[in-house]
């Protein structure tokens, strides 16, 4: 079973501890170090539990963004051309792995502790693990299907250019996000089960308010809604985290719309987005941490 691995990583006098220390950032960071071989067993039985009875396996991490790759390029070359943007497969694609990265992410780690209140119940560890390992088994996901986006890049003549270097930074800023993401969301789903069920259609807003299928530069300068006069491009930098990270990959990996490959890209627009992920998840934190000790009860 699942909980011996975890009792192997547990004193004893801690087996049936419902409560939680959540007041020191440092003794929590200790914890997860000190249950970090249950945390990689947790990753691997998320990737077992999401690959099981499926005869494509890990492949369908590379075949999802494809096919969705294909679609959206037959959409907007053919049916509804989009003009002016050029190697659409890799413009499409290059937004695509990073979107089904929080997407998978999110749809998870919501999960993560209504998914598991026999193992909360049972014995003492560390709950933060929980939205951790879904968002690590999911990074997972997302490196694989890099790889496929790599190799479109060659086979399209783009290749990776020095600018590329900026991907680790923006995977990093993600990562805090969706970090943070989940570990409001896992809070929430506890206490109502609401919020699993309201996630699909949010996810469905969002992805329509994102530029993964359009670029961001196509955004008016002005706009009027509900006879409020704005500026959407703007609007959708501070109010949507996700439109500036896959801006920024789709910037350094393959260019905007005036350019004719991948460009470098502002610091201070990179900073701005890592600090308001960082904000995020902080605030993320605090709610997880604070109302961790009462899982054991409302699941």
């Amino acid at each position: 079973m699942f909980s011996n691995t975890i009792k192997k990583h547990t004193n004893s006098n801690e087996l049936f501890d419902t409560h939680t220390t959540s007041g020191n950032i440092w003794h929590n960071i200790r914890e997860i170090y000190r249950y970090r071989f249950l945390l990689q067993n947790l990753v691997i039985r998320d990737l077992k539990v999401r690959y099981k009875n499926s005869i494509l396996g890990v492949l369908w991490s590379l075949l999802n963004p494809l096919l969705m790759m294909t679609v959206y390029t037959i959409l907007f070359t053919v049916l509804i051309p989009n003009n002016n943007i050029r190697n659409y497969p890799v413009f499409i694609l290059v937004a695509l792995i990073p979107w089904n990265f929080l997407s998978s992410s999110l749809t998870s780690g919501t999960l993560s502790i209504t998914g598991n209140a026999p193992l909360i119940k049972k014995v003492y560890f560390p709950r933060i693990l929980l939205p951790t390992a879904t968002l690590l088994s999911n990074l997972v996901n997302f490196l694989l299907a890099f790889l496929i986006l790599i190799f479109l890049l060659f086979f399209s003549g783009i290749g990776l250019t020095v600018h590329a270097l900026w991907v680790p930074v923006i995977l990093l800023t993600q990562m805090i996000f969706i970090h943070g993401l989940c570990l409001i969301l896992s809070t929430l789903n506890a206490f109502y089960r609401d919020v699993a069920m309201m996630l699909n259609v949010v996810l469905l807003a969002w992805f329509f308010l994102t530029p993964v299928f359009y670029p961001f530069e196509r955004l008016g300068e002005s706009a009027v809604l509900f006879g409020i006069h704005f500026n959407p491009a703007i609007v959708m930098r501070w109010l949507n985290p996700m439109a500036s990270i896959i801006d920024s990959y789709r910037t350094v990996l393959w260019g905007t719309v005036a350019s004719t490959g991948p460009v470098s890209m502002d610091p201070k627009f990179l900073l701005r987005t890592f600090v308001t992920s960082l904000l995020i998840f902080i605030i993320g934190y605090i709610i997880f941490t604070r109302s961790e000790h009462l899982f054991g009860e409302k699941l």
